[in-house]
């Protein structure tokens, strides 16, 4: 079955889910998600420390498996974002974008001529190293790249509708703990200002037609943001999920061993118990 592209799911609001990775870039990552049942993932440069060089091959893996790869970039600097697409990168996110100027800067970066100034490297990794017409791969390449802008700053939040409303911006996605840091309210994600604030990234998004995601750490809350209006759902994160796992199972098996080898103890050495009495031989 062929694969929905990024751009399909961003013009849909039926439900997406993905995955986080931060950690574990291995060549079976893609086929797990997607056995799991993912429909993308959100590789991450800000905070995992992967190089460009990780990139290029971890796209590789989930192209294999037929996973759509958002790559969130560690800045808005140029290098950093057409890099990223020309990796094969098909979704772009930028972190802390504050305004609509900013998008359009980003915007720079990623799209070719007449939409953008990002540079033209062809028969590359983003284009499967394939010859073919100049303008019509800027084109194609131009109507796949997709834009998630992290909405996680005061700044973002009072501009989400002018942000919601540039063209070529497909997503706006909330990141919650710098969101919560920058209106001062560290964490704090039930306080009615944190509320007020996704609130209005919402309704940005339902003006303009938008998609709207978030990273959840567990089900509940990916059902609850799901009813007030997101559709890209991405379940936690590839550390979080193993160390949650590993941790529950190992406290239950250490917790099960531990009262059965305490039982055997009482049972072997139980207070004024009497002493086995050794039969005796018949003569």
């Amino acid at each position: 079955m062929e694969s929905v592209s990024l751009k399909q799911m961003a013009r849909s609001k039926k439900v997406k889910l993905g995955h986080f990775i931060v950690e574990f870039a291995t060549p079976g990552i893609g086929h797990i998600v997607k056995s799991a049942g993912g429909d993308f993932v959100l590789f991450d440069l800000e905070h995992s420390g992967f190089s460009f060089e990780t990139v290029k091959s971890a796209i590789r893996y989930f192209e294999a498996a037929g996973i759509a790869v958002i790559c969130r970039v560690p800045s808005k600097n140029y290098d950093h974002i057409a890099r990223a697409c020309d990796m094969g990168a098909e979704g772009i996110m930028v972190p802390m974008v504050g305004s609509a100027e900013e998008a359009r800067a980003i915007l720079d970066c990623m799209k070719y001529y007449p939409e953008g100034k990002r540079g033209v490297a062809l028969q590359v990794a983003h284009d499967n190293y394939r010859p073919g017409d100049v303008a019509k791969k800027q084109a194609a390449a131009n109507k796949r790249t997709t834009l998630f802008c992290q909405i996680e700053t005061a700044e973002g939040v009072r501009n989400a509708d002018k942000i919601a409303a540039l063209p070529g911006v497909d997503c706006l996605w909330v990141g919650h703990f710098d969101l919560s840091t920058s209106l001062g309210i560290p964490g704090q994600f039930g306080d009615p200002k944190f509320t007020d604030a996704i609130a209005k990234v919402a309704a940005a998004t339902k003006n303009h037609g938008k998609a709207l995601g978030r990273l959840v750490p567990n089900v509940e809350t990916g059902v609850d943001y799901f009813n007030t209006g997101f559709d890209f759902i991405c379940y936690s994160g590839d550390v979080w999920v193993l160390h949650n796992a590993l941790a529950d199972a190992l406290a239950k098996l250490r917790e099960a061993c531990a009262g059965k080898a305490g039982r055997k103890t009482r049972i072997a050495a139980a207070p004024g118990a009497a002493p086995k009495r050794k039969a005796k031989k018949k003569r």
